[in-house]
């Protein structure tokens, strides 16, 4: 026999995250509609994380509270044993949409030496947020970070918004400004985990953006930031590259990798999951290049607040399922707080996070992505590998994880309205149980 844990979140009840009555694996034979099956005896891939984004906007939507809420906040996100365990995160390097507004590290046009580099913008509110996460962790988080565009004047069209690319002779300058961002945070005791080269490398957005063709990216990577990266010390920093949706990663990636030169500075693809699924092109780019890593670094419902809506929890689990299957190894959440507008955003793209602050009346609003995010986060740990879980049915979406201790966390989604009783399955052990109406449920045993 074997006893497991159970935790559920399920929609129109009170269950987020509550540990219900445990099961018993037994020999004896059991009947179901469905069954959902482990076997531990095969690996795949090893988990780096789970985590969320440190944005300016999240940093000064936090500060708006009280002390003692926004400790609530950074303990529920981080600590490890109450929280969400967070452990790999990601910031940006210079503005973003969810900034106050545009700037950049070095304004000062053809300052190529970097005379006038500071990070004193991030030391309002984005470096205390930072350094009071580390501490609700009580542990190390591995920190990535990613340009949304390179200072006005090293851009083709002048400016950090609406697209453009790096200038030629820009070229060397933004890869030592990786490299002093790099340095600089060190000096602040928040050691920087990784790199990617540019987010969303084929969006021209009305906010900070920088187009890379696969071409000029593989470039830059081989000629530029690579080397430069290892004349300054910084060989231990992992780079990502595209940084975009799955619809083209594959096509993206294949140039750079293909080229070795560019490809030994890499470690793998960052991807996010806008605009459409294409789940297929995860499992396709690991395929032609097993070597690499896939790392998914932002996700987030658009369009506004969507406070108390239920399906941004099933997308955000479907997505981690769909991905973790795929040979993902962290997965990393967009904003980690917004206000009750969905932002601040400075060019209005306003978007929902899975903890929304009414900074009005104080209230700290868990919305379902919170706790859906946290049936991965909290019982998947960071050196967990893979293991094969099945299921029957298309209903029940489901992943498994080996744990370092010996405990395997399942997780099983159920998107539908029905109850779908099933049978989980381990060796020749096996329960009954049964998945909610739209429901997410752990199941825990070593």
């Amino acid at each position: 026999m074997k006893n497991v844990q159970v935790v559920r979140t399920a929609k129109d009840t009170n269950e987020k995250l509550t540990k219900k009555e445990g099961l018993t694996l037994r020999p004896d034979p059991v009947e179901a509609p469905y069954s959902v099956n482990v076997d531990a005896s095969q690996c795949f891939q090893t988990i780096e994380g789970f985590g969320g984004a440190f944005t300016e906007a999240a940093a000064c939507t936090l500060y708006k509270l009280p002390v003692e809420k926004q400790a609530a906040v950074l303990q529920a996100y981080f600590d490890p044993k109450s929280g969400h365990g967070y452990t790999f995160c990601r910031t940006h390097i210079n503005s973003c949409d969810f900034s106050s507004g545009n700037y950049a590290y070095d304004e000062v046009a053809g300052d190529h030496k970097l005379a006038h580099f500071s990070i004193d913008c991030d030391r309002r509110a984005l470096l205390p947020m930072i350094r009071d996460a580390f501490q609700a962790a009580g542990g190390p988080i591995k920190l990535l970070a990613t340009p949304w565009s390179p200072p006005a004047w090293m851009k083709t069209n002048g400016q950090m918004s609406q697209g453009g690319k790096l200038k030629p002779d820009c070229q060397q300058t933004w890869a030592n400004y990786y490299c002093r961002y790099v340095k600089e945070y060190g000096r602040e005791n928040i050691p920087i985990w990784g790199l990617s080269v540019q987010n969303e490398v084929e969006a021209a957005q009305t906010w900070e953006s920088c187009l890379y063709s696969p071409e000029e990216e593989r470039d830059f990577v081989r000629d530029y930031l690579g080397p430069t990266l290892q004349r300054e010390g910084l060989t231990d920093i992992q780079l990502l590259v595209f940084d975009h949706n799955r619809d083209h990663m594959v096509d993206h990636a294949r140039v750079i990798y293909d080229d070795p030169a560019a490809a030994q500075y890499v470690w793998g693809t960052a991807f996010h999951w806008y605009v459409g699924d294409w789940f297929d092109n995860v499992q396709r780019l690991h395929e032609a290049y097993p070597e690499k890593h896939l790392l998914f670094t932002e996700g987030c419902q658009e369009g506004g607040p969507h406070l108390g809506e239920w399906d941004l929890g099933e997308r955000y689990a479907r997505s981690m399922i769909n991905d973790l299957n795929r040979w993902t190894v962290g997965w990393i959440d967009w904003n980690m707080a917004l206000d009750e507008t969905g932002g601040p955003n400075h060019a209005g793209n306003y978007c929902s996070a899975p903890i929304m602050i009414d900074t009005r009346s104080g209230e700290i609003l868990h919305q379902s992505s919170y706790y859906y995010i946290g049936h991965f986060s909290r019982y998947i740990r960071p050196g967990a590998r893979r293991i094969v879980c099945t299921s029957d049915s298309d209903t029940l979406e489901t992943t498994a994880f080996l744990n370092t201790d010996g405990q395997i966390a399942v997780v099983v989604l159920n998107r539908t309205s029905q109850s779908l009783p099933f049978a989980l399955r381990f060796e020749s052990l096996s329960a009954f149980t049964k998945s909610l109406p739209h429901s997410i449920g752990t199941f825990l045993f070593s």
